[in-house]
């Protein structure tokens, strides 16, 4: 048995800081947080921080994962889709807790090794796709919630389009100028009889959303992947 302190003392702490679901609280304790962070930053695992990791993103502070994961109120036959998977540390904690995750990535390299990750804790709900995630997973749509790991100015319809009624969908709004990050909140957006209900929760700090792919160096010899 492992004498790693560091998950139990982090839980401590997220509990100070009102979560409170138990079952989201077990799950952060039991994801390892180390095997998503990079190497150099290994002994600041368990920190209550966000962290740097390729591809210019970040693996987010565990009390924003734990504070979204919470907001989700989740139900184990709910089937999920985030967008951004980034180190895949968010769809580790959320696979527990649902019936099926779908992470979409549009860096190819992040999302090889957040699969790798994936087999590895063998997180078999847990289903991984290469693409623009504005657009979503529409071939798997409709879902119960959905989830954005990045910033972006307005939720786009795409998405919306792509949640069941009396689904919830969580993002961080605002500005993606770095300068006025501080202008950006996680907003909860109910799928109503009546339509879209809006409740902005608290003031985050997310890199910006990217639509599109970026452009892949191929070798001379390697055919282009148009799918």
């Amino acid at each position: 048995m492992s004498d790693d302190h560091r998950p139990i003392a982090l839980v401590m702490a997220l509990r100070g800081q009102g979560i409170t679901d138990a079952r989201v609280l077990s799950a952060i304790e039991r994801t390892p947080r180390e095997l998503f962070v990079d190497a150099p930053f290994q002994a600041a695992a368990y920190d209550n921080s966000a962290l740097p990791i390729a591809c210019g993103q970040t693996i987010s502070q565990p009390y924003i994962v734990a504070y979204i994961t919470e907001a989700l109120t989740l139900d184990p036959k709910h089937r999920v889709l985030e967008i951004g998977t980034g180190s895949g540390y968010q769809a580790a904690v959320l696979s527990p807790l649902c019936r099926m995750v779908y992470t979409v990535e549009r860096h190819r390299p992040l999302l090889k090794v957040a699969e790798a990750r994936f087999k590895a804790l063998k997180l078999h709900n847990v289903v991984v796709r290469h693409g623009d995630g504005l657009k979503g997973w529409p071939e798997q749509a409709p879902f119960d919630r959905i989830v954005l790991s990045a910033a972006l100015p307005e939720i786009p319809a795409a998405l919306l389009e792509q949640l069941k009624p009396g689904g919830i969908l969580i993002a961080p709004v605002g500005s993606l100028n770095p300068l006025e990050r501080e202008s950006q909140y996680l907003v909860k957006t109910m799928q109503t009889a009546g339509g879209a209900v809006r409740e902005t929760l608290i003031p985050v700090a997310f890199v910006p959303m990217v639509p599109g792919l970026p452009q892949e160096i191929r070798k001379p010899d390697e055919p282009e992947n148009r799918h």
